[in-house]
């Protein structure tokens, strides 16, 4: 345990986001199961509120508190393979890279989030979108079992065979339920090298492109599609459209598939084969500890001409170091049922999202009021639900995030494993 005045006090209580300044009365740093149980209890004795920290990555600050227990588990980071029956075991505090590279060790993936210090608990439990998610689905679609400690105190496995009923809400809403202290994944095989870039053309090309984007979208629902609305510092603060891609499926397939874009003349090409780990780590230092960060998203009915035309709109007044997002669905995410899960939005062919970056306090009310502003105005165009680890705003609507139906089944859930809500540092389903 951590107290104010321990010399690691300030270390210990910092979190990704540096807007997430907090004073929690305590830090824990659970090693094992008996750990975490007697944290919760003690909690529960002492009435405190209970931040649960896996990779601290939190856009919103749930991995912190003012005056209540931090439970960190940090110490708790193991991960192994089985390579002969393709699965992973993650604890609860592991990260996204230590996951990759323990898969990849056995020519294996997992698909999982784009910056390796994320952490896998609070990527899984909110749904896990990443590179690999048209190819072979969601984090989440990809969970075999959970291991999850109740307010209570006792020890649940989740699966679809145990508890299939927490399992279903784990997969979307999972932060509402208990501290899950142990990650079962179903593996697939992947070469170690994949083709990955992007390419930029002047926002005034924008609606031009976009037209090539969705017809590769319609036709190659195995490849990953990111697209950027920006201004390029390398381009003295150009307002730009960047039209990113990660192909698994072989070097020659991804260089004659992805030539319809770099046949059209953009201002700058990175595509290339590239190894999947470095891939996985590349986003590391600009997404690194320290900055500031809001985020606000949705899914987009339909990547239409009004969407693009707005965006590229948009993009004139974007502060620096911010972009408006779109990556699309389909694929293996669309295949999956609606109902399957908690998770909702999947049939959607786009999310998009404005993420915003920055280091001075003082920008907080502009850089926040800019991608508040700028989603508004994108609003018209979206369709049920919201990605819930994008939703930076407590205590907003569940019915808005999961929609009506499973908001209400949530909150069924909610009764019967946590009904007094004492985990409520989350995306909150009140019992």
């Amino acid at each position: 345990m951590i107290l104010p005045g321990h010399p690691d006090y300030d270390q210990a209580r910092i979190v990704w986001n540096a807007i997430a300044d907090r004073r929690p009365a305590l830090v824990v740093r659970p090693t094992s199961v008996d750990d975490v149980i007697s944290a919760i209890q003690f909690a529960g004795e002492e009435q405190l509120v209970v931040a649960v920290r896996g990779g601290a990555h939190s856009v919103a600050g749930f991995s912190t508190c003012d005056g209540g227990m931090v439970l960190d588990l940090s110490r708790m980071r193991e991960v192994t393979v089985d390579p002969v029956n393709k699965r992973a075991r993650a604890q609860g505090g592991a990260h996204l890279s230590q996951l990759d590279k323990a898969a990849q060790s056995h020519g294996l993936v997992c698909p999982v989030g784009v910056v390796g210090h994320t952490g896998v608990a609070g990527l899984t439990l909110g749904g896990g979108m990443g590179r690999l998610q048209r190819k072979l689905g969601l984090t989440v679609d990809n969970l075999v079992g959970v291991d999850l400690v109740t307010a209570n105190g006792n020890k649940i496995h989740a699966s679809e065979t145990e508890n299939p009923d927490l399992f279903w809400g784990l997969r979307g809403a999972g932060a509402n339920f208990g501290v899950a202290t142990s990650f079962e994944f179903r593996l697939h095989p992947m070469d170690g090298t994949i083709f990955q870039g992007g390419v930029v053309f002047p926002a005034e090309r924008s609606l031009e492109v976009a037209e090539h984007v969705r017809e590769f979208v319609a036709t190659h629902d195995d490849v990953h599609v990111a697209l950027a609305f920006t201004k390029d510092e390398e381009l003295e603060g150009q307002p730009v459209f960047v039209v990113g891609s990660t192909h698994a499926g072989g070097v020659d397939d991804a260089e004659r598939d992805l030539r319809v874009f770099r046949e059209l003349r953009p201002l700058r090409d990175t595509f290339g084969a590239k190894p999947y780990l470095e891939v996985q780590r590349m986003a590391d230092e600009s997404s690194g500890w320290g900055q500031r960060f809001y985020t606000k998203a949705g899914f987009l009915a339909a990547l239409s001409d009004e969407v693009v035309s707005l965006c590229a709109g948009l993009v004139e007044t974007i502060p620096p170091g911010a972009e408006l997002s779109l990556w699309a669905q389909g694929g293996a995410v669309g295949r999956v049922p609606d109902d399957a899960m908690a998770y909702t939005g999947r049939h959607a062919p786009f999310n998009v999202s404005a993420e915003l970056a920055w280091t001075d306090a003082a920008d907080d009310e502009q850089r926040i009021a800019w991608g508040r502003a700028a989603i508004a105005k994108i609003k018209p165009f979206m369709t049920t639900g919201q990605y819930v680890n994008d939703v930076v705003e407590a205590g907003t609507d569940g019915a808005q995030i999961y929609g009506q139906a499973k908001y209400e089944r949530l909150v069924g859930l909610k009764r019967k494993y946590d009904p007094d809500n004492f985990f409520r540092l989350n995306q909150n389903i009140r019992p």
